[in-house]
């Protein structure tokens, strides 16, 4: 009987053995590293070949001229100003005491107001005093009777000088007493010392007044001085009657005049500065004692000087410098503007402009706005668009 055996389920024979796939395993190694040498190549060449190519196109094209705004060197006389800063104080401010203790009795002024000279202000209690000064009247009286007739009586020869004398004394005495009391009554009652503005009341009816307590401040707001200090070099040009312009934080954009009235004859030695005071009218009584000031004298005029807007200036670490524009012929006789940095040394800023003492000459075209784009030898178009004002109005508050 003959058994049948099935070879494979494959359809193959049993005794056939798989054969391997070195072919394809080749053939995907091969694609793979055409791919990867594909993909190095198009960036080899993006990085050397095409990006130089692409740069060197861009920046080899000729580059638009820089729009800025220009202005020309002026020759002018600048004032010759002395900046400092300083403070305000009264001419008269005092705080208002009492030369005697006592019981405040009465308060005849309002806090803040304006009060004339020996105006009364606080009564303190004079009863006492009061008293007296009607006994010293009393005893004044009958001391004139008595020496009246002390005299009469001496004029007929009827009594002897002593008796003068002595209602004379008497006499005397009443009216010192009257003159003492008077003065104790005077320094129970506060009166203001001279016309000027009060402050914030600081005592109370009825209060206990010690000798030499504060009972309100008085400001005589009239006349100020301006307190300042210039350096010991500035000294020389100084001179009492000086014309001195002062601003303050308050009212920006407005200046008020006065004049120099005092100059210290002392240098401090610590500083080697020396104390200027002005005085300023204030009749609208506007500025206030302690106020802190930006103060301007007005000395003699300098001679002219060359002078261009401030904003032309750049002021480095490295110097001050401007950009004069230059005009260029090209090969086809058209002219360009180019712009040159020039270091320049500098002088005062005043209202905006600044002197050039070295660097320019009258004349010279200077880049006045639009000189942070700019570099040494570029090309430039002048914009037809006016500048900003200089100087530029300081914002109110």
């Amino acid at each position: 009987m003959n058994v049948v055996t099935e070879s494979h389920i494959s359809g193959k024979p049993v005794g056939e053995k798989p054969h391997s796939r070195p072919v394809r395993t080749v053939r995907w190694f091969i694609i793979v590293g055409s791919l990867l040498a594909v993909v190095v190549g198009v960036l080899v060449y993006f990085k050397f070949v095409f990006l130089p190519n692409l740069f060197k196109e861009i920046f080899s094209k000729p580059q638009p001229p820089a729009s800025v705004s220009i202005a020309e060197a002026k020759s002018e006389v600048v004032p010759n100003l002395l900046t400092a800063v300083g403070d305000l104080a009264a001419v008269h401010q005092v705080n208002v005491t009492s030369d005697v203790s006592g019981r405040i009795t009465d308060i005849m002024f309002t806090a803040g107001a304006s009060v004339k000279e020996g105006s009364p202000l606080v009564q303190l209690f004079d009863g006492p005093e009061q008293g007296d000064l009607a006994s010293f009247k009393a005893q004044a009286t009958g001391a004139q009777l008595a020496l009246d007739r002390a005299k009469q009586l001496a004029a007929r020869q009827f009594g002897p000088q002593s008796t003068v004398d002595a209602a004379q004394a008497t006499y005397d005495q009443a009216i010192a007493g009257i003159s003492k009391t008077e003065a104790l009554i005077s320094q129970k009652l506060v009166r203001a010392p001279f016309d000027g503005e009060l402050g914030v009341r600081r005592v109370e009816l009825g209060q206990f007044l010690s000798a030499g307590t504060q009972i309100v401040t008085l400001t005589d707001l009239s006349m100020l001085y301006a307190n300042f200090t210039v350096p010991e070099k500035a000294s020389g040009a100084l001179k009492v009657g000086q014309t001195v312009r002062i601003s303050v934080d308050a009212y920006p954009g407005r200046t008020f005049d006065g004049k120099i009235t005092t100059i210290e004859p002392q240098i401090q030695s610590d500083t080697r500065n020396i104390r200027v005071q002005a005085t300023i009218a204030n009749p609208d009584k506007i500025l206030k004692p302690g106020m802190f000031t930006t103060t301007t004298v007005v000395l003699p005029d300098k001679p002219a000087v060359v002078t261009v807007p401030e904003t032309a200036v750049d002021y480095t670490l490295y110097g001050d410098s401007v950009f004069v524009i230059t005009e260029k012929k090209g090969d086809d006789g058209k002219t360009s503007l180019t712009a040159v940095r020039t270091f320049v040394r500098t002088g005062d800023r005043v209202d905006g402009r600044a002197e050039i003492l070295e660097g320019l000459k009258t004349g010279d075209r200077v880049v006045a706005v639009g000189q942070n784009k700019l570099q040494s030898g570029i090309a430039v178009a002048i914009s037809t668009d006016p500048p900003p004002p200089i100087p530029a109005k300081p914002p109110r508050y």
